[in-house]
């Protein structure tokens, strides 16, 4: 099957997402402007491509998901979160949060070889929809210290999850953990994971056919939702076990 490339004004329409190939690739070509991330992520769609090479645009199938009121938290988890290892805070380093989430990728390579999907260009367009009030971060403090985190996109009721990164020992675990409490306060009842993974799987995570997927994200991004900056608006993180 060929791959669409995108006409260039950035409100054109993305191809029907049916037309993905077996792995997901939908389209290539076009930018990373705001208009064009919020029609893409309204349709089931999001940009995945290593640095230099043409944007690509994925809509895999099945879609990994979590519902936000049965993630699962082992026994051993809830041990930690009764420590309150972590201070946790939303908004208070997005920038710090993206940089972290490729610093791992980054660490593991040689310097020629530094490919990351989570490079300037991607960067660069995400912090764009931070200040417009639609990408998202949830830190983890311990010492001051920025140590886990994860960060997405949300639109009207639905969040996009996009990465989360993990300096100490269950952080990245605990930031997901408190995203899944404050947006199940929120009335926000999934979490997009995009593909699937055996780690988020064995946090409840679940599989949607593609068809599904799109459908529940099209009700839930019309609905009203938290808009701005999340940190005037979160209550503590308090997880009650």
């Amino acid at each position: 099957m060929a791959i669409s490339w995108l006409a260039t004004p950035e409100d054109s329409p993305f191809p029907p997402v049916d037309q993905a190939t077996s792995h997901g690739l939908l389209a290539a070509g076009g930018d990373l402007s705001i208009t064009r991330l919020l029609n893409a992520y309204r349709h089931g769609i999001f940009p995945w491509f290593n640095a230099y090479d043409p944007i690509l645009w994925w809509s895999p199938d099945p879609r990994m998901v979590f519902n936000t009121d049965k993630m699962h938290i082992s026994k051993s988890l809830k041990k930690v979160l009764r420590q309150k290892p972590f201070d946790i805070t939303f908004d208070q380093d997005f920038k710090g949060v993206m940089h972290a989430c490729a610093a791992p990728r980054l660490l593991k390579l040689p310097v020629e070889q530094h490919e990351t999907w989570i490079h300037n260009e991607m960067i660069s367009a995400y912090m764009e929809l931070h200040h417009a009030g639609y990408a998202h971060s949830v830190e983890c403090w311990q010492q001051g210290e920025l140590v886990g985190g994860v960060y997405g996109v949300a639109i009207g009721k639905m969040f996009f999850g996009e990465s989360m990164f993990s300096f100490k020992t269950n952080a990245s675990k605990i930031a997901l953990v408190a995203l899944a409490q404050q947006l199940k306060q929120w009335g926000y009842p999934l979490i997009d994971c995009q593909v699937y993974s055996e780690h988020l799987s064995r946090l409840g995570a679940v599989t949607l056919p593609r068809e599904i997927f799109v459908q529940q994200v099209q009700m839930l991004c019309a609905l009203p939702g938290q808009t701005g900056y999340w940190q005037t608006t979160t209550l503590p993180f308090s997880y009650e076990p």
